[in-house]
């Protein structure tokens, strides 16, 4: 991988909001909120520019039209399990924005690989060479 950025995820950048959990769960799941959205608005942010920018130019259905990360954890029954576990998949996305793409160093074709590619040039030119009409 390539260079890493360091950062820090501040807590009061980010908010916790109870909501109550989709799917089977029986009486409990109409009467606890025991799921959490995590809301973190990238630009009001304290991270540095260069991770802003790669996170609010991915194209993730959890970064909001506004610059807003949204994440959604129902997982465990727990609330707080599911509040780390929310704020463990925040922290995973930023680090990955953080990590920068190895550069790409130039090679140049290998002669075999060279000759591999006019070969199969060759071979489906002939191929299509045999479409043709038929003639006597």
């Amino acid at each position: 991988m390539g260079e890493k950025i360091p950062f820090e995820l501040r807590e009061d950048e980010i908010v916790f909001e109870a909501v109550r959990a989709q799917g089977p769960g029986g009486q409990n799941v109409n009467k606890v909120a025991n799921a959490v959205h995590l809301r973190f608005d990238i630009r009001a942010s304290r991270l540095p520019e260069a991770i802003k920018a790669r996170l609010l130019a991915r194209r993730d259905q959890r970064v909001s039209g506004e610059g807003v990360i949204v994440i959604k954890a129902q997982q465990h029954r727990s609330l707080e399990k599911n509040r780390a576990e929310a704020l463990a998949r925040l922290h995973a996305l930023v680090a990955a924005a953080a990590t920068l793409p190895r550069a790409r160093r130039p090679t140049r074709p290998t002669l075999a690989s060279q000759r591999r590619r006019v070969e199969s040039k060759l071979r489906r030119g002939q191929v299509k060479a045999l479409r043709g009409r038929v003639t006597d």
